[in-house]
Order: structure tokens, then C-alpha cells, then sequence
């Protein structure tokens, strides 16, 4: 008796799971905001997108959370602040500005902050703020949405700009 009831339970069990093998399985919708990192669009012309990758995207990340305010014309929030601060900071994608700049600059300035680099102290020092690797993730997404276009120098300059 104990081998028939045994039987009749592997063959439920096995019935079940043939049933449940046949079912038809459901697509997972996409999430929208899924890939919001993956792509900047150009501050210039709205219809380009600008693709990033890893590391961009992460730096893109730490710059709508902390530099948006300052170095942006709108946040996620609506409107900077960038307009009221004297100097007026430049807006991240300011390749005329920035391209000159060697990342060991950029870096050292938001680390250590503006006035420690010779530029305006409205610009604070972030480097107990944010970890190494999330202000060169910062630098390299600056580089990907520069206008004009961020080009890498062809061989190592000096560190620092003389402007």
C-alpha cells in the first residue's frame, strides 16, 4: 500500500512540473529608467544622444546628484543655482573651458576645491565628499559630453594649466 501511494506521489509531482513546463512564460516589461544612465543627451541638440559607457555612466550619476546644481543651466529639480553664484561656474560641457584642463587639474580641483587650485572658492572641495573613483568618473563623462568634442593629448603635457 505504501509503494502505491508512493507511486501516485511521483506521478503527481511529475504531472505538476510537466504542466508547469508548458506554461507559457511572460515577458518582463521593461523598466524605462533601466538604461537612463546609458545615454546623455547632447546639451546643445536634445534629439542627439551621446552613448556611455561604465564608467562614464557612473560619473554621470555622481554629477546629477552633486555637481548639477552648480555646473548645469537646469537639474532634475528645474532650474541651477549656476546663475547666481559670481563667477558663474562653467557648464560641465564647456569643452572651450575644459579641454585644456589635464584630468590630474580637473581632479585636483574637485578634490581640494577652486581656491586651493587658483580658481574661484565657490567651487568647494568635494574630496571628503567623493571617492577617488567616482571623481574620475565625474572627469571622464565631463570629457564625453564636451563641446566641441574632448580629444586626448596625443602625449603627455604639463600638469597644470598656465592660464
Amino acid at each position: 500500500m505504501k509503494r502505491r501511494h508512493l507511486s501516485l506521489l511521483v506521478a503527481l509531482a511529475l504531472t505538476a512540473l510537466a504542466t508547469s513546463c508548458q506554461q507559457k512564460t511572460i515577458a518582463a516589461k521593461p523598466d524605462p529608467l533601466s538604461r537612463a544612465y546609458d545615454v546623455e543627451s547632447d546639451w546643445n541638440d536634445p534629439q542627439k544622444q551621446i552613448p556611455l559607457n561604465y564608467q562614464q555612466a557612473q560619473g554621470k550619476r555622481v554629477f546629477y546628484t552633486y555637481c548639477v546644481w552648480c555646473h548645469a543651466d537646469s537639474s532634475p529639480a528645474g532650474p541651477s543655482n549656476r546663475s547666481n553664484l559670481t563667477p558663474t561656474p562653467p557648464l560641465a560641457n564647456d569643452g572651450a573651458t575644459f579641454n585644456p584642463l589635464s584630468d590630474e587639474f580637473v581632479r585636483n580641483t574637485i578634490t581640494l576645491g577652486g581656491s586651493a587650485m587658483g580658481k574661484s572658492a565657490m567651487m568647494p572641495p568635494w574630496g571628503r565628499t567623493l571617492k577617488p573613483d567616482e571623481v574620475q568618473a565625474v572627469i571622464v563623462f565631463m570629457r564625453a559630453i564636451a563641446q566641441p568634442s574632448y580629444q586626448p593629448p596625443a602625449r603627455p603635457g604639463p600638469q597644470y594649466s598656465v592660464k
